[in-house]
């Protein structure tokens, strides 16, 4: 029996990469599954990859503006139904990334899309899962949101240890109403963010690195777990990658 049958899932960043792999596999599972981004056609042409049909719906929105995420909750609510499981996904990166390359815009960019976009989120979703008692939040963060790696650049780093900070706050703070919070820790993974990198990825390397496919297996084991069982934290990384 498929272990998510029409549980409404909210997926950000949904058009390629670890959302959509992501979302294939709780489709997989039965669920009924909302994927979003600013890039419509991208949307589209995930939608008909994985030909999901009425189990599927594509919202474009922009989580860093939380108009369009109030509508964007509004929408998946009104054609698909209470949203049950929320896959925090969508974020960005930028090239000139040192503290010293760093301008005020970017740096406004990559908090206002990694991490006021996931707050926006949880917080037009909360409320229903608290009057249901039941809901899971699932935030990808990554490595760099528990080590100031910086490879990942200031802003970056930043963003993602906001992110550690907001999804342990709340899973602490809702650990008695039903309400269940992971945050997701991956090292590197072979995904469109990595065309952000200042020095390009060899083909050798992105061999190497995670896959889009192995961090969405880690979503949908935290996603399926029993409720009386709760993965606060999941650091997923290459076996070659070092973490220290």
């Amino acid at each position: 029996m498929a272990r998510l049958q029409d549980r409404v899932v909210l997926i950000t960043g949904g058009g390629s990469g670890v959302g959509r792999a992501t979302a294939q596999l709780f489709l997989q599972e039965g669920a009924k599954v909302a994927i979003s981004g600013r890039d419509a056609n991208k949307l589209a042409q995930a939608a008909q990859e994985l030909a999901g049909g009425e189990h599927l719906l594509t919202v474009p929105a922009d989580v860093g503006d939380f108009t369009s995420v109030k509508n964007l909750v509004q929408t998946v609510t009104q054609q698909l139904g209470p949203i049950a499981i929320l896959v925090n996904n969508a974020g960005t990166n930028i090239k000139a990334r040192t503290m010293r390359e760093l301008s005020v815009e970017n740096w406004e960019l990559l908090i206002r899309s990694n991490l006021n976009g996931a707050f926006y989120c949880i917080h037009e979703v909360l409320p229903g899962m608290l009057q249901r008692r039941d809901g899971v939040i699932v935030n990808i963060s990554s490595v760099a949101g528990k080590r100031g790696n910086p490879l990942g650049g200031a802003a970056y780093v930043a963003s993602k240890f906001g992110m550690t900070g907001l999804g342990m706050c709340l899973s602490n703070e809702e650990r008695d109403s039903g309400i269940r919070v992971s945050n997701i820790y991956p090292g590197e993974i072979d995904t469109p963010i990595l065309a952000a990198r200042p020095v390009p990825v060899t083909e050798e390397q992105r061999a190497k690195i995670l896959k889009p496919e192995d961090v969405a297996a880690a979503v949908l084991f935290v996603a399926t777990l029993p409720p009386h069982v709760s993965v606060p934290e999941l650091v997923i990384k290459p076996t070659s990658q070092m973490y220290y």
